[in-house]
């Protein structure tokens, strides 16, 4: 059985975790599950959605996969973040270390994305570089062993290259077919490439606040 540990930390991005959680769930032979710094419930960044955690970080030693999530509490943190420490201990076990959105900058403070190629939410990619990462609009991104998405929504697609990569692309197809992801979105805005500079100036002010 293969364990698959979705992270949750306060103020966590629900999409961000939500969307693998779908796409790897009913996945045969997986064992997938929530682990945050203690059982229980968890808040998201909105203070309106929660999300049961079944396990501890203090519990878990190993994983074969881990996934973080990004949110609204990755300003400030550093290696002593419970979070960081916990992608510290478990990376080395792991077949695929993954993150989604600012999930990214956990994985950049505990160090394993020094001198890689990653992606994070468009509005972070300062902060990651500064973290010793090479930022890339890319949606997804494998390197080694380590598999980094952009913003909130890619975790769907990231769940999908993860399927792929653990059983291949027949399941990951299938996988999609089930959830229905055919995505034709109503407006061609979902990358900072593709929309006018006043639009992005005007987004990136909600990712300015000190919190985040």
């Amino acid at each position: 059985m293969t364990t698959v540990g979705l992270v949750l930390y306060p103020q966590f991005t629900a999409l961000d975790i939500v969307g693998p959680f779908q796409t790897l769930v009913d996945v045969p032979d997986l064992d997938v599950f929530f682990v945050a710094a203690e059982k229980g419930p968890v808040v998201d960044h909105t203070g309106r959605l929660t999300i049961e955690a079944t396990h501890s970080f203090d519990e878990i030693d190993a994983l074969d996969v881990i996934v973080v999530p990004g949110g609204l509490a990755d300003r400030g943190i550093d290696r002593t973040n419970a979070v960081v420490q916990f992608v510290e201990k478990i990376h080395p076990t792991t077949t695929w270390t993954t993150s989604v959105c600012t999930g990214s900058i956990y994985l950049a403070h505990a160090g394993i994305l020094n001198g890689l190629t990653a992606t994070t939410h468009w509005a972070s990619y300062d902060r990651l570089e500064a973290l010793g990462a090479m930022p890339t609009e890319q949606r997804v991104i494998t390197q080694g062993k380590i598999i980094t998405a952009a913003g909130v929504s890619s975790g769907i697609d990231m769940g999908l290259v993860l399927v792929a990569a653990l059983q291949g692309d027949e399941m990951a197809k299938m996988i999609q077919l089930a959830i229905e992801y055919d995505p034709q979105p109503p407006f061609d805005s979902g990358a900072p490439s593709k929309v006018s500079p006043e639009m992005k100036d005007l987004v990136a002010t909600i990712f300015s606040s000190p919190v985040r």
